[in-house]
Formats: C-alpha cells, sequence, structure tokens
C-alpha cells in the first residue's frame, strides 16, 4: 500500500479574457470542480483546502454520496480548521471520486505530495543571552516549500528550552520554558506574508547554560518536532552604573565591559535611552569603543526620582556573524536630601511660636468656656423668669377665683335667710 498527501492549493494560473479562453492540460482534468480520486492502493491521505477567509468549513462527499462535517465524521478522520482553511487527515479512505464543496478559491488546482515535514533553520552558536535572533522555518512537502495563503492560521509553531540540569551553569534549576514561536503574518522579523516561510520569535532572556531546543508544529491533524543541544552563552557584554560621590552634583556613569575575545571593538555599537520623572527621556549613543572597560557620562539629571536604562547593542562578532543583542535593565534613583538641623534661634523662635500658639489657645479655650457658662446662666435665668412669672399668673387666678366663690357663698347665704323669716304654717289670706 502507499500513503500519499493531497495537498488542495488554489493558486492563480492564468487570467481569461472574453477573447481567449485558456486551454484545461490533462493532467489537472480529473481535478477540475473541487474534485478528485483516490485509488484503492492508498492507505492515508492528507487534505489541505484553502477556503476564503472567514468562510465555514468545507464538506466532503464521499464516492458512495455520503457527507462529512467537521463536527461530524469517523473515527479514522483528523480535522482541523481555520480562518483561511482546513487540514483533513484521512486513513483508509474509500476509494473512488471525491468531492469538495465549500467556499473554496476560484481557478485552482490540486497538486498530490506524498510527505510533509517541516525544515527548521538551525540557531547559530555560540549564542547569547538577549540575543535578538532572526531564524526561519517552513513546511514541506516532497521536499518543495508548501505556500498557502492562510497557513499561519492553521499551525501552532512552539519553540521550548529543556535544561539540563547541570550544578555549575546557571540553568541548573530551570525547567522547560517556552521561548518563541514562528509566525508567517508580515510582522515583527517575518519579511512577507503567506509566503511559506515561517520566522521565529525568541525570548533569549534565560539563564546561560546547556539546553535542549524543541521546535513542534502541530494542529488537530499533523505533528512534526525537531530536537538539538544548543548552548545559551552569557552575554559578551556587561554593563552598570558607576554612581558618583556627591549624587545631585556628580556626574553618574555607565561602565561597559566588552568582551573581546568575542566582539570586534571597533564594530560594536551601543544605544542607551534613559527614561526618568516627569517623562524624561534622553539618549546616549557610544559608537567608539577603542578600550574595555570604558567609561560612558549621563547627562547631568536634576528631577528627583527613578531612572532606568534600556540599551541595545549591534556589533560583530570574531568569527564575523553580525549581532544584535539587548542588554539589560538598568536602574537608579536621585533621592532628594534630607533638610539641614534647624539653628538655635530657629529653635527659638519655633519655641515663641509654639508657646504663642498655645497661650491663645488657652485665651479661646477660656473664651469658649466663659461664652458656654454666661449662656448657659442665661437660659437657666430666662428658664426661671418664666416659671417665676407663670407661678404668680397662676397664683392670682386663684385668689381671684376664691374671692369670687367667696361672694357668690355670701349672696347664697343672704338668700337663705330671707327664706327663713317666711312662716310657711300661716294661712294664705283670701
Amino acid at each position: 500500500m502507499k500513503s500519499y498527501c493531497l495537498a488542495v492549493i488554489f493558486i492563480l494560473v492564468a487570467t481569461v479574457t472574453p477573447q481567449l479562453a485558456t486551454a484545461v492540460p490533462y493532467t489537472q482534468a480529473s481535478e477540475l470542480q473541487n474534485r478528485f480520486r483516490i485509488d484503492h492502493m492508498v492507505d492515508e491521505v492528507t487534505l489541505l483546502v484553502q477556503r476564503t477567509y472567514g468562510s465555514a468549513p468545507v464538506i466532503i462527499v464521499l464516492p458512495d454520496g455520503s457527507k462529512w462535517y467537521t463536527e461530524r465524521h469517523p473515527d479514522n478522520v483528523n480535522w482541523a480548521d481555520g480562518l483561511t482553511g482546513d487540514m483533513i487527515k484521512i486513513n483508509n479512505p474509500m476509494p473512488g471520486p471525491w468531492q469538495l464543496i465549500g467556499s473554496l478559491a476560484p481557478n485552482s488546482t490540486i497538486q498530490k505530495v506524498s510527505q510533509l515535514e517541516i525544515d527548521v533553520e538551525h540557531i547559530p552558536q555560540p549564542l547569547f543571552q538577549g540575543e535578538r535572533l532572526k531564524v526561519t522555518a517552513k513546511l514541506l512537502g516532497d521536499g518543495l516549500t508548501v505556500r498557502l495563503p492562510g497557513l499561519d492560521y492553521m499551525f501552532e509553531w512552539t519553540v521550548k528550552f529543556t535544561s539540563h540540569h547541570k550544578n555549575t551553569e546557571a540553568n541548573f534549576t530551570t525547567g522547560t520554558v517556552t521561548v518563541g514561536s514562528y509566525r508567517d503574518n508580515g510582522e515583527g522579523l517575518d519579511e512577507i506574508p503567506d509566503d511559506g516561510v515561517f520566522t521565529g520569535k525568541h525570548n533569549l532572556n534565560q539563564p546561560w547554560g546547556s539546553y535542549t531546543l524543541s521546535v513542534v508544529a502541530r494542529n488537530n491533524v499533523f505533528e512534526r518536532e525537531i530536537s538539538y543541544p544548543i548552548y545559551l552563552s552569557e552575554t559578551p557584554i556587561q554593563v552598570e552604573v558607576i554612581e558618583p560621590a556627591d549624587k545631585l552634583t556628580g556626574v553618574w556613569q555607565i561602565q561597559i565591559n566588552v568582551d573581546d575575545e568575542i566582539l570586534k571593538l571597533e564594530q560594536t555599537h551601543i544605544q542607551f535611552d534613559i527614561v526618568g520623572p516627569a517623562g524624561l527621556k534622553l539618549p546616549i549613543v557610544v559608537n567608539e569603543l577603542t578600550e574595555t572597560p570604558a567609561l560612558v557620562a549621563i547627562p547631568q539629571v536634576t528631577d528627583f526620582g527613578s531612572y532606568r536604562i534600556k540599551g541595545s547593542v549591534a556589533s560583530t562578532s570574531i568569527a564575523g556573524r553580525e549581532l544584535i543583542l539587548d542588554l539589560p535593565e538598568l536602574f537608579f534613583n536621585l533621592i532628594e536630601p534630607p533638610q539641614p538641623p534647624p539653628s538655635a534661634e530657629e529653635l527659638a523662635a519655633r519655641a515663641a511660636q509654639l508657646a504663642a500658639q498655645e497661650e491663645q489657645a488657652a485665651k479661646d479655650k477660656a473664651i469658649v468656656w466663659i461664652a458656654s457658662i454666661n449662656g448657659l446662666l442665661l437660659i437657666i435665668g430666662g428658664v426661671g423668669l418664666i416659671f417665676w412669672r407663670k407661678k404668680l399668673a397662676l397664683n392670682k387666678a386663684l385668689a381671684t377665683t376664691k374671692l369670687r366663690l367667696e361672694q357668690e357663698a355670701a349672696k347664697k347665704g343672704d338668700i337663705t335667710a330671707a327664706i327663713d323669716d317666711f312662716d310657711l304654717t300661716m294661712p294664705d289670706e283670701k
């Protein structure tokens, strides 16, 4: 049995005008209208299908008329779909004519390849901490670069470092770390999008030492890995901030130590960017290094606060390799000095001022107390006066009532006496 990968790669083959029609080659005649044939000798097939951006995954129609979908297919099918295409791996496919239904690119052809592999450019040695590295990788079919628009969306590239755990190296306690990936999107160091060349972006700010580099390209259908040992060397340039004796009036400096057995001094160029408080940005460019170590003066800084120094290096190794390095960030602080202690006269003046303030506070407090007591007395007097006046009015009212009652009683007594003078036993006069 044989196996091959059927890559459905849609490319523009001709421009057809109303006056001129392009003849269809015989080798493509059975592969038009999204149709292809699989013979009985094939035991595995992989389809790479390009669709219009954002369209739905294709539908596969088998020779017996049954249909497969991205969410419904047999267990012998692995399907990975993306924004621009599908990758479908089929074990023991049914012989006969097959068809793809979907938003496929016009003017397309079908190319058959026997094997898919990845080709990863080896990372150079020596490799340095902080190095800005450009390396590439490709997806190969029959040894040729597979160029498929949107292929960047269909694969995940992962780069990992695995420490060898040597106790004499800085990465002794480091395990496995993900340090980068590869993209074919025309961003960063990648030159052209969708050209089939994936460009790596690696974070080499890792502890120095021996590692195993692993590059994995994978999706739900396809997975390939390349591994080999590498050594991450210490950065060949060391920088540090030299603090002056007088931080306010002295000159701050950056000391540069270059390993001239690795780098060419005359071709080493350094740029520092100083970022400080209140949006301060100061560039420093070092183009001519004649000796190592070298001291570079930092422009006078006067604002109190924290300062950060970022540096990058463009150099050439003794072996002739061009290098770009990102230096570790540096920090320094300009702290406002403490004020001098006050003199005897200032202390006496402060004591006198404090005494005057305390005296004034005591006076204010006494005034408050006096005012409060007087106010309280006024309130008590007012309430007593009101109570006394009400009592007088009540006594007067009671006396008046008593007198009226006595008068009424006296009148009642006179009437009773007059009635008593009548002789009720005497007969009435006729």
